[in-house]
């Protein structure tokens, strides 16, 4: 008996070191040799870092990239994530503490593959599983567009991650599960502008790590794609049949959304869309046009009715003269959807009739305030004069006199929970 014993025991200890051989395979990535100095602006054609700078607005690099009040690209902005906060790290040409060390090689690896120039992996809020769509090409013109900004020593601040998420080998696992190449294929039956814009929606401008659900892991649910996520505490909406927009999305109102932030039929861009929107307005009229195709296509079997009038029973649960008084003094000069309001009529709009309440407290919270020098939509911020029950009530007589949905839920408990920074994704 004992040597049956003796015998498993053995057969345990060796398909244990046999596993941690094969881990090891699978987590280990070589180093790639580092170069003596970042390229010379003079080495890179200077169409090509034009067209860099128009890349990396498409993919926002320099909202991830850029902390509040420091410098371009220089990293050390914080990125709440289930898992903890990571903090994204300096792209700059810097040789110590940037990517000045980093050979066109590194860079496109680190792209794709989500690894460093020294070998260790990269967390996936870096989007590689959406980079792995972009072409040499475009590599290189972004390669040469960072490879000319100034460069900027910035040291990595550490992220805030509980073990077993700060061991970066586990995201070789990750990879394994969730990494698939490939995730856009040209259709030649479609338009070149769809399948341009298809190149850049499903790649570049990874409008899935937002728009798409996850799962426990933090993997977008590619069963579900683009059916509505989160990002930052706000709630990403459905861009495929079950979007939430009252009004459907046409070609050329997300056209108008995406460049300048300004259609009318569904509201104007706030929390994390509000920089997507306003790196677009420095991209191409073809390729913003091109994104608006692809999207208006996922959209295309959204229900295309005008906005139906709210049921009574939304209309019995709303809250009454407190919130209708609130509403009259503080709302509806701009929002009653009368001829002459200036800001969009509520029942048309997503937050309103959405199934998360996020975004329509958070726009009433902290207002809505265009970059210093550009135009944009402006609401003010009503933290400081509303109570969290009167937001809620608000929300509530909101919801029921415009939306179309049942009630939201817990109004009280979500206001309070934002406004003091508690809130989860």
């Amino acid at each position: 008996m004992w040597r049956l014993i003796r015998n498993a025991l053995a057969a345990l200890v060796l398909l244990v070191v046999i596993g941690a051989i094969a881990f090891a395979v699978i987590a280990w990535r070589p180093e790639i040799a580092a170069i003596a100095a970042p390229p010379q602006r003079a080495a890179f054609d200077r169409k090509d870092i034009e067209q860099g700078a128009a890349l990396a607005a498409i993919g926002n690099c320099d909202v991830c990239h850029t902390a509040a009040g420091g410098a371009f690209y220089a990293g050390g902005r914080s990125i709440p994530t289930p898992f903890g906060t990571i903090y994204a790290t300096n792209i700059t040409p810097d040789p110590e503490t940037g990517i000045g060390e980093w050979s066109e090689t590194a860079f496109r690896r680190a792209l794709r593959q989500g690894v460093a120039r020294d070998g260790h992996h990269l967390y996936p809020v870096f989007p590689y599983d959406h980079f792995i769509d972009v072409t040499d090409v475009d590599a290189h013109a972004l390669y040469a567009f960072l490879m000319t900004r100034a460069p900027v020593t910035a040291p990595p601040v550490p992220n805030d991650l509980p073990f077993p998420f700060s061991w970066r080998p586990a995201l070789a696992l990750w990879k394994v599960l969730y990494l698939r190449p490939a995730r856009f294929k040209h259709e030649p039956a479609q338009s070149q502008a769809w399948n341009r814009g298809g190149y850049l929606v499903e790649g570049l401008a990874h409008c899935g790590a937002c728009h798409t659900p996850r799962n426990a892991e933090g993997a977008e649910q590619r069963d579900q794609k683009f059916a509505g996520g989160s990002s930052e505490g706000w709630y990403a909406p459905a861009l495929n049949a079950a979007s939430p927009a009252p009004v459907p999305w046409t070609a050329d109102q997300l056209y108008a959304y995406l460049r300048r932030g300004d259609d009318p039929q569904h509201g104007a861009p706030a929390g994390p869309m509000a920089p997507v929107v306003h790196n677009l307005a420095r991209v191409s009229d073809a390729d913003v046009r091109a994104i608006a195709t692809y999207l208006a296509s996922t959209i295309a079997a959204a229900p295309g009715a005008a906005p139906k009038p709210p049921s009574v029973a939304l209309l019995a649960a709303t809250p009454g003269k407190d919130a209708a008084e609130v509403f009259a003094g503080a709302c509806a000069s701009c929002h009653s959807g009368a001829p002459g309001a200036v800001a969009i009529d509520l029942a048309h709009s997503t937050a309103v009739n959405a199934p998360d309440p996020r975004n329509a407290i958070r726009v009433v919270l902290a207002g809505i305030m265009p970059s210093p020098g550009e135009p944009g939509a402006m609401m003010p911020a009503f933290a400081g004069a509303l109570t969290d029950q009167q937001i809620a009530d608000l929300m509530s007589y909101v919801r029921g006199r415009f939306g179309h949905e049942p009630q939201w839920g817990d109004l009280v408990d979500k206001v309070r929970a934002i406004r003091t920074g508690q809130e989860k994704s």
